[in-house]
């Protein structure tokens, strides 16, 4: 006769024989455990949590106190409105975030108090985030070799022409040739 604490099988589970590992089916165990530490400090059923709060716990943003910022700036909404930071956020809400000149689309899995690993709290939301932008390839001006010294006139004019900064050089010349 097996108790309701039973579910699930309470041994270790056996690695297959055929030699592939079972880390695909089950995740790492450090991680478990922080899940489980997530869920034991997380709301009970039918509790909700603050969307400041959750956007902190699941590492969209550095600190609590920007997610309040951001979420009275109106750069929070969940589902297409604009929220205040003590908004009640519920399992299945989509929250988008604008931070750092991106947006971010995530829907919640999981309700978190506390702040968790980045392990664990990727496994709290979906994201459907557009892909980030691709960072320009640009080289960078004004970096110069070791020991070539300080930089020319000539010099000073070329990385000016570089950064698209040519007439900033000629406004230079007026303002030192003025009485």
């Amino acid at each position: 006769m097996a108790s309701e604490h039973d579910e699930g099988g309470s041994g270790p589970v056996a690695a297959p024989r055929d030699g592939t590992a079972a880390t695909a089916a089950t995740p790492d165990p450090k991680t478990a455990a922080a899940i489980a530490a997530a869920e034991a400090a997380g709301p009970q059923n039918g509790e909700t949590v603050r969307v400041d709060s959750w956007i902190w716990a699941v590492r969209l943003i550095k600190t609590r106190s920007l997610g309040a910022t951001a979420c009275r700036g109106g750069h929070v909404r969940v589902n297409g409105e604009r929220v205040k930071p003590a908004y009640a956020l519920r399992v299945g809400d989509e929250v988008r975030l604008r931070h750092e000149g991106r947006e971010r689309v995530v829907v919640v899995k999981r309700l978190i108090r506390k702040r968790v690993g980045a392990p664990v709290a990727v496994q709290c939301y979906v994201d459907n985030s557009p892909p980030p932008p691709p960072r320009e390839a640009v080289a960078p001006a004004g970096v110069r070799d070791r020991g070539a010294g300080r930089p020319t006139k000539r010099d000073r004019r070329e990385t000016d022409r570089l950064r698209g900064l040519e007439g900033l050089s000629s406004s230079r010349r007026d303002a030192g040739s003025r009485p």
